[in-house]
C-alpha cells in the first residue's frame, strides 16, 4: 500500500502540470485586459509600469513558470503563516490580485473558513443521512420507505440550488421569520449565544447543499447494496445462522462501500465547484463567491489559482479513494 501511494504520488505532479498548463494556456487566451477598469485620465506610461508591476510584460512561459513556483512553493508557506504565525514567507516574491493587488492566497485563505463552515458541514451531514438511508431503502426493497426516498433523491436531483434556496428562503425566512436570509460572514463565534446565530444563519445553505449531495449518495449506495444482497456469499453467511443485523452490516455494508466511496471522495472537491451558487444565492463570502467576483473582475491570476486548487483536490481525492479500496476490501492489493 505504501509503495502504490508513493507511486501514485510520484505520477501526479506531471498530471498536475499539465492541467496547470492547460487551465493557463485557456484564461491567457481568453479575451480582456486587466487595465480596462483603470481610468482614461491615467497615461500610458502609468499604465505600462502598472503592467509590468503585474508581471505582464513577461513571455508567457515566464509568467507561467512564476506561477507555477509561486503556487507550489510559496503560497503553501503563506498558508503555513496563517495557520501557525510563522513568517516563512516573509519578503518573498507573491502572485497578486489584478482586482485588489493583494496577493491571491492571503484572500484565498481568508475565505476559506466561511466555505469551510457551510460546505463541510454539509458534506458530512448528507453522507450520515445518505448512508442509512440507502441501506434501510435497499433492505426494505419497494416498501413506502423506499419509495418516499426514491422520490425525495429524484427531487434533489431534479430541483437545482439557484431554485431551491431562493425556496427555502421564501419560505423559512421570509414568510415564517425563523432564520436570516443573507450569510453574515462578519459574524465571530466567542460564545454560546454567538454560536447559536452562526448554526441559525447556517441552516438553510447548509440545507440546499446537503440535499444534493444525500440525493447522490444514498442512491448510490441503495444500489450497490441491491447488488451485493443478492449474492452468493449472502446466502451462505445465512445458512450458518449468522443474525441478520451482522450479514447486512459486516458482510454486505463493506462491500458496498468500494463504489460508494469513490462518490464521497470525488464529492469533496465538487461540492466546492456546486457551492458557488449556493454562496451566491446566500451571499456567503466564501471561495465560490470570490471565484465568480474573479471571472466579472477579468482577475486571471485569482481564477486560475482557484481553478487549480479544485484540480489538485481531485487528484488528491481520486488517491485517497483509491487506498480506501484496499482497506475496505482485502482482496485488493496494490502492491
Amino acid at each position: 500500500m505504501l509503495t502504490f501511494t508513493i507511486r501514485r504520488l510520484v505520477l501526479a505532479v506531471p498530471t498536475l502540470l499539465f492541467i496547470s498548463l492547460v487551465i493557463f494556456g485557456l484564461l491567457q487566451l481568453a479575451p480582456g485586459d486587466p487595465m480596462a477598469q483603470v481610468p482614461l485620465t491615467v497615461p500610458p506610461e502609468v499604465k505600462q509600469k502598472m503592467r509590468e508591476a503585474l508581471g505582464l510584460g513577461d513571455a508567457w512561459y515566464i509568467q507561467y513558470w512564476k506561477w507555477i513556483v509561486q503556487f507550489f512553493w510559496v503560497e503553501p508557506q503563506v498558508f503555513l503563516d496563517y495557520v501557525f504565525g510563522t513568517n516563512f514567507s516573509e519578503g518573498k516574491l507573491r502572485v497578486l490580485s489584478w482586482q485588489t493587488r493583494s496577493p491571491v492566497m492571503e484572500i484565498v485563505v481568508q475565505r476559506l473558513p466561511q466555505t469551510l463552515w457551510v460546505v463541510g458541514t454539509a458534506y458530512v451531514v448528507a453522507v450520515l443521512i445518505a448512508l442509512p438511508i440507502g441501506v434501510y431503502s435497499a433492505y426494505r426493497q419497494y416498501s413506502v420507505f423506499d419509495n418516499v426516498g426514491t422520490f425525495v433523491s429524484m427531487i434533489g436531483f431534479s430541483v437545482p440550488p439557484f431554485f431551491s434556496g431562493v425556496l427555502v428562503i421564501v419560505i423559512f425566512s421570509v414568510n415564517l421569520g425563523w432564520f436570516p436570509s443573507i450569510y453574515d460572514t462578519t459574524h465571530r463565534v466567542v460564545d454560546w449565544d454567538s454560536f447559536v446565530v452562526q448554526l441559525q444563519q447556517m441552516i438553510m445553505p447548509v440545507m440546499v447543499l446537503a440535499l444534493q449531495i444525500t440525493a447522490q449518495i444514498a442512491r448510490f449506495m441503495r444500489a450497490s447494496m441491491l447488488d451485493n444482497l443478492n449474492q452468493d456469499y449472502v446466502r451462505t453467511a445465512r445458512a450458518k445462522g449468522l443474525g441478520e443485523r451482522v450479514v447486512v452490516l459486516s458482510h454486505v455494508l463493506r462491500n458496498s462501500m468500494i463504489p460508494v466511496v469513490t462518490v464521497i471522495a470525488l464529492g469533496i472537491p465538487q461540492i466546492f465547484g456546486g457551492a458557488i451558487i449556493t454562496e451566491q444565492v446566500f451571499k456567503v463570502n466564501g471561495i465560490g463567491q470570490l471565484l465568480i467576483t474573479a471571472i466579472q473582475a477579468n482577475d486571471l491570476p485569482m481564477v486560475q489559482t482557484l481553478t487549480f486548487i479544485f484540480a489538485v483536490l481531485i487528484v488528491l481525492f481520486n488517491l485517497i479513494a483509491d487506498v480506501l479500496y484496499g482497506i475496505l476490501d482485502p482482496r485488493i492489493r496494490y502492491d
